[in-house]
């Protein structure tokens, strides 16, 4: 959407090199000033006030402030409109008030397209003050206000230290099918559809692909779309949302797993502070100590947080969203982390692939990582012996003729694996401190919303 480039005053055949707006501060940093550059944008607001006039142009990234003179500028202010895509044209001085550090005092406006109509909602302003329903339904135009997009441009961090450190650690990117004959987590959650006069589901995870996969490459990842058919209608869940998915082979415990995503988890923290500062500012976003994460088994989890907060254990086998929350509490008052591994959950609420705890078969080898009180991942060692992974689908109800492809990995030899998935939209949700998911997601799908 931006274009910006140095303009050679003495030349005549106009722009000679591409700059961006660094570059522009480099050149005022090394004592330059009043050299002309030419910026393309949007016109995210004008303030007008007689015979001057601020007009802000919106980038890919950040507002550019550019000063309109009566009598010096070559255009009339007044034919000029919000949300018009320009050229302008200027002399570059430092302004320590402008929002880059620097201004464009205006020689030249070149309209390249203008808006139909105006704007059903101010999108210049700091914050929106409108509902989370409107915000929605207005996203296409909402998501240009500054603050909202700051927000996807931290999740394009997340999602590029996600992929940067396991190229870094010798993980291969992958991109696995979501048209699949049967989910990998079985159950009713499933979106069904007609293929080709065949029963197909949308897949809810990529589990088998990257199970599979490790017996190719060893260690694999992607990120993509997951589905969910569960009828929630809560602050916590998507029917689709953006899986950061991780499997590896060889590894000695399903600790090795943990300390994957510690890893990344302190590569993306640092990736951020030095690339994506000025999101962080605009949407005053506190990055958690990643230094070190404790760990806790589930039943001691429970029987911890039952005892300090004086709540009743109702649910045996699972973590109710108030246990999380009392939980996240937990750690936060006894260890000072936002981050907790729950590790050891009953085998009962663990798809049939998960490892059982050879000490102890009601649990398996898994965990959940929970943030500031939210699970946002799921992971643990798997089961890659023929044998026990035939019975653990029998004992699941599962019929292992359903699953040949599948099944074919462990019977042609599979080594030692795990991995973990981690939802996107959640992490992102609480790095922001946001209360509702959705806020999180770029065009969130849930029991109620198709569009936009």
């Amino acid at each position: 959407m931006d274009f910006l480039r140095g303009v050679d005053e003495s030349a005549t055949g106009g722009p000679k090199s591409s700059v961006a707006t660094d570059a522009i501060k480099s050149r005022l940093a090394a004592g330059e000033a009043g050299f002309s550059a030419t910026v393309r944008g949007m016109v995210h607001t004008i303030r007008d006030i007689g015979e001057v006039a601020f007009v802000i142009l919106r980038l890919s990234r950040e507002l550019v402030q550019c000063v309109y003179e009566e009598g010096v500028t070559g255009f009339d202010i007044k034919n000029l409109k919000e949300e018009s895509a320009v050229e302008v044209t200027g002399t570059v001085n430092a302004e320590r008030r402008a929002p880059q550090g620097f201004e464009i005092r205006l020689k030249t406006i070149r309209a390249l397209s203008e808006p139909a109509a105006p704007l059903p909602i101010a999108i210049s302003k700091w914050k929106l003050g409108t509902s989370l329903e409107t915000k929605l339904e207005l996203r296409p135009i909402i998501l240009r206000n500054t603050r909202e997009r700051a927000k996807f441009k931290l999740q394009e961090g997340i999602v590029r230290a996600f992929r940067d450190y396991l190229l870094g650690q010798g993980f291969t990117e992958i991109h696995t099918p979501k048209i699949v004959a049967k989910g990998a987590e079985g159950g009713a959650n499933v979106f069904r559809l007609d293929y080709f006069n065949k029963k197909a589901e949308l897949g809810q995870s990529p589990q088998f692909y990257k199970q599979m996969m490790v017996g190719v490459y060893g260690r694999v990842f992607e990120a993509a779309p997951v589905f969910r058919a569960e009828k929630h209608n809560t602050t916590r869940h998507l029917n689709e949302y953006v899986s950061l998915d991780f499997e590896m082979g060889f590894i000695d415990s399903f600790t090795d797993v943990m300390d994957m995503e510690t890893g990344f988890l302190q590569y993306m923290r640092a990736l951020l502070e030095a690339e994506y500062a000025q999101e962080l500012r605009l949407l005053g976003v506190a990055l958690p100590d990643v230094s070190r994460i404790p760990m806790v088994r589930f039943d001691e989890a429970k029987r911890l947080v039952s005892e300090k907060y004086s709540r009743p254990i109702r649910n045996p086998y699972d973590l109710e969203p108030e246990e999380e929350q009392l939980i996240g509490r937990y750690f936060q008052e006894e260890h000072g982390s936002e981050f907790v591994f729950v590790t050891h959950y009953p085998t009962k609420k663990r798809p049939f692939y998960a490892m059982d705890d050879p000490e102890d078969a009601r649990f398996t080898l898994s965990f959940d990582l929970l943030f500031r009180g939210l699970e946002v991942t799921t992971g643990g060692q798997r089961v890659h012996g023929y044998s026990e992974i035939l019975r653990k689908a029998q004992l699941k109800g599962l019929d292992p003729d359903g699953m040949g492809d599948y099944l074919s990995i462990f019977k042609y030899g599979m080594p030692p694996h795990g991995g973990l998935g981690l939802g996107l939209e959640r992490l992102a949700m609480r790095l922001l401190d946001e209360t509702n998911v959705r806020e999180a997601a770029l065009f969130p799908r849930d029991v109620n919303r198709l569009e936009p």
